[in-house]
């Protein structure tokens, strides 16, 4: 039997807090450890229960969940846990703002049961997950920077470049297998290396990198 994934809830909203805590308990593969109304509690949670995953609110008081995001990411006692990041709001600007605080994924609040489930899947298993509506309005964000900027000289060989500009193109390990030509587990090992040589978490964060670096270039295929 397989340990089940261990998820803190954070919405300022009781109503809508229940709400998720009744269906992630109704979920045989995930065991809810707490529940916090706003970030100072969410921090507090966090350090006593050290979750697989956080489902984090943005617009709280005392402290908003961006700013909780940065306080528990670098917490040592929370070295394993990973944010998902829960608004209503699309905002350009707190999708940029999310991922630079070392969240692994994005969703809007009326993203459809199951899609939550699978999410929480996705990023406890160490993968970045983006809504995606939140990655069309990133890349479009992306896009209306000034152009002209290049790629730093940042020690990665072609083959990882190729790595990643298939990652920054929203690509699974698997796609990228076939669109490359390698091997399931090459691909694995490149996207590891690429977070361990760039001191990211995750993908989304491989993501962000690969289009501020200038690798990536919207609307280039």
């Amino acid at each position: 039997m397989s340990t089940p994934i261990r998820v803190a809830v954070v919405d300022d909203q009781d109503l809508v807090r229940a709400g998720f805590v009744l269906l992630l308990g109704s979920s045989p593969g995930i065991e809810v450890v707490g529940e916090a109304r706003d970030g100072l509690e969410a921090v507090t949670l966090c350090r006593r229960t050290a979750p697989d995953v956080v489902l984090m609110d943005v617009r709280m008081p005392h402290l908003d969940g961006l700013a909780a995001t940065r306080t528990i990411l670098a917490d040592p006692a929370c070295a394993a846990t990973r944010v998902l990041v829960l608004t209503t709001f699309e905002e350009d600007d707190l999708v940029l703002e999310a991922l630079r605080s070392g969240a692994s994924g994005f969703l809007v609040k009326d993203t459809r049961p199951e899609q939550l489930l699978e999410a929480i899947e996705v990023v406890a298993a160490g993968e970045a997950l983006l809504h995606p509506r939140v990655t069309r309005r990133l890349i479009e964000r992306f896009a209306a920077l000034p152009s002209g900027r290049s790629a730093v000289d940042d020690g990665l060989t072609d083959r990882e470049r190729e790595v990643l500009l298939a990652v920054s193109q929203g690509l699974s390990n698997q796609e990228i297998a076939a669109s490359l030509h390698l091997g399931y587990g090459t691909v694995k090992t490149h996207v590891s290396h690429l977070l361990t040589k760039l001191g990211f978490r995750d993908r989304a964060q491989l993501v962000m990198y690969a289009y501020e670096s200038g690798l990536a270039v919207p609307g280039r295929g």
